[in-house]
Formats: C-alpha cells, structure tokens, sequence
C-alpha cells in the first residue's frame, strides 16, 4: 500500500487497514466535510484535536464520557460521515434491559476527505502543512529499543515522536530513587 507523505493511504480499497486516525488526515476531513471554503484550517484542527482527546488510540469511546456540547460537536461529525455509532444491549440480572451506546471512526470515509481536502488545497495553491509527519526526521535514528525506521504502521507511533524527545530522554535521564535511610537499632540501656 502506498501512502502520501502525510501518510494518507493512496490505495482506496486497502484505506480502511490503515491503522489509526492520525490529526492531520481528521482534520482535512472535517474541513472538508464542510467545503474548503467553509471552515479555516485552524478551527478544523482545534476540532480534530479535541475530538481525538477523546479517542486516543482507541477505535472506539463509550457516549457517557461526552457532555453535551462535545455531544453536539460528535453528532455534526456522524452527519459528515466521519463518525458512526453502535449500541449494545444486554439484560441486568434483574431483567431490565440496559443499553450502552457508542461511537466509532469511519475511517474509510475520513481518509477519503483527506484526500479530497488535499487535492483542493493544492488547486488553491495552499501549502500543506503536516503535524503528525516529519519529512526532516532522519528515519534511520535508533529508537530506544535498539530498532531502526521500519515503515510499518504499528510503529509509526515511535517514529512521530521525532528525535529530539528521543535525545531528551538521553540527555536528561530521569533521578535514581532515593534510597531509604537504614532502619536505626534501638539500644537497650539496662541499669545495675
């Protein structure tokens, strides 16, 4: 599968494999689930960045965790098609029904905005600006567990870091644990 430098999968059908929502392709999608007129770049990814708070690395969160206006924000993203939800019922021991609703990615459907919003950012003229990438980054950097760049997707977590959080760690390495005073002996004084 081929991917942008984004990392936007190209490849329509494989798009839906493509491991998790990363910031930049949710917030072309929200802007361009409005018309690329219609929202600034900023507010799509203030919205984008707030919306994956929630998610994190996550497919899924259960509606309880929302008040009502990020509610609202969620249900203008299901009228887009960039989220979906899904219920499950069970029975209490009791014998009431009990439901927990959820909601979901489309993440098909938001690669697809992706692409549609950087090809209209393109015919604007706009620079594209990636925050979840970074072309500059050398790849070929050892990550702590002594691997290279691999350029799978279930390590591009590592690789979105970028080297100077790995240099951080380096350089500023975390204080040993204090070590607990030795326990005192009580002396036993006797009188004659």
């Amino acid at each position: 599968m081929t991917t942008t430098r984004a990392g936007i999968p190209t490849d329509a059908v494989l798009s839906f494999t493509a491991g998790p929502v990363d910031f930049d392709s949710l917030a072309k999608a929200i802007r361009r689930s409005v018309g690329h007129e219609g929202m600034r770049p900023e507010d799509a990814r203030s919205i984008a960045a707030h919306v994956l708070n929630f998610f994190g690395f996550n497919e899924r969160i259960i509606d309880n965790v929302l008040e009502p206006d990020d509610r609202d924000t969620f249900y203008m993203l299901e009228d887009t098609g960039i989220l979906e939800t899904e219920r499950d019922e069970t029975t209490l021991y009791d014998g009431r029904e009990w439901r927990i609703h959820y909601w979901m990615f489309r993440k098909e459907r938001i690669f697809e905005l992706a692409r549609e919003e950087s090809a209209a950012m393109a015919a604007a003229g706009e620079k594209e600006v990636v925050y979840s990438s970074n072309a500059n980054r050398s790849g070929g950097f050892m990550l702590p567990h002594g691997e290279h760049g691999t350029g799978m997707a279930a390590h591009a977590v590592y690789h979105e870091l970028g080297d100077e959080i790995w240099l951080e760690r380096r350089q500023n390495p975390a204080p040993a644990a204090p070590v607990p005073p030795a326990p005192r002996r009580r002396s036993t004084v006797t009188e004659d």
